[in-house]
This record gives C-alpha cells, sequence and structure tokens, in this order.
C-alpha cells in the first residue's frame, strides 16, 4: 500500500520496516520527460519536507522531498541511469530512494491514503479552475 503527501511524494511501508520514496504519476506527468535525476546517497540522514535530491525535465527543475526522515539505505541507481523510468513507471520501477526510521510505520500512517490522495487532487484542480 501507497500512502501519499501534499507534494506528490509516495511513501510505500515494506515488510522490513523500510520505506520507499517516489514522486506520483501526478507529479510525473506535471513535470514532462524527465532527463536527469540526482538522487540522495547511500548513508544521507535525510529530515521529512526538505530537499533531498532533484529531477530535471524538458519543461522544468523540481527538487524531490522526503515525506518521511530517516536514513538512506538504498538509492534506484537504475533511475539516475534512465530518468525517464519516472515517467513510464513512476510508481513502481522508477522508485527514487529507500528509508530507515524506526517509526517508520507511525510516519507512514500518517500521510494521505490513494483516496484521501486523490480528493486533494481534486481540492486542488477546483483552486486553480
Amino acid at each position: 500500500t501507497k500512502r501519499y503527501s501534499e507534494k506528490h511524494e509516495w511513501a510505500e511501508l515494506l515488510p522490513d520496516k523500510s520505506v520507499k520514496i517516489g514522486i506520483s504519476k501526478y507529479a510525473a506527468d506535471a513535470l514532462g520527460d524527465v532527463v536527469y535525476a540526482a538522487l540522495p546517497e547511500e548513508g544521507d540522514e535525510i529530515t521529512a519536507d526538505s530537499d533531498c535530491g532533484a529531477v530535471e525535465s524538458v519543461k522544468a527543475a523540481s527538487e524531490i522531498y522526503s515525506p518521511i526522515p530517516g536514513v538512506v539505505i538504498e538509492k534506484n541507481e537504475r533511475v539516475e541511469d534512465k530518468p525517464g523510468l519516472i515517467n513510464t513507471d513512476p510508481e513502481n520501477s522508477g522508485w527514487l530512494f529507500r528509508l530507515s526510521n524506526d517509526k517508520n510505520e507511525e510516519l507512514f500512517n500518517a500521510l494521505m491514503s490513494e483516496e484521501n490522495y486523490q480528493k486533494f487532487l481534486e481540492s486542488q484542480k477546483d483552486d486553480i479552475d
């Protein structure tokens, strides 16, 4: 199960209690064709909602934020080699990094469910119209 942040990142709690982080399909579509990704390094300590990497597309550059704090235990090197994975499969093989934190489950549960994230996106559209 995935949960989402208002900054359009997703988090997935894994069986080992680590959390995989990526950007939502909505964010990937908004960015356009991603041509570059700079991900945090293994061992980096990340605080929630502060930038920890960047993606660049033909349209824009955007910071990557983690919805959950922790220590990076793995980054998706395939995404750095082939940043287009963020566009073709943003919520699966286009994941960005994995975090370890002793409060992951609690922090994960505080994020929006997919249903609530969809409602959040709808409310954003209302603001734009």
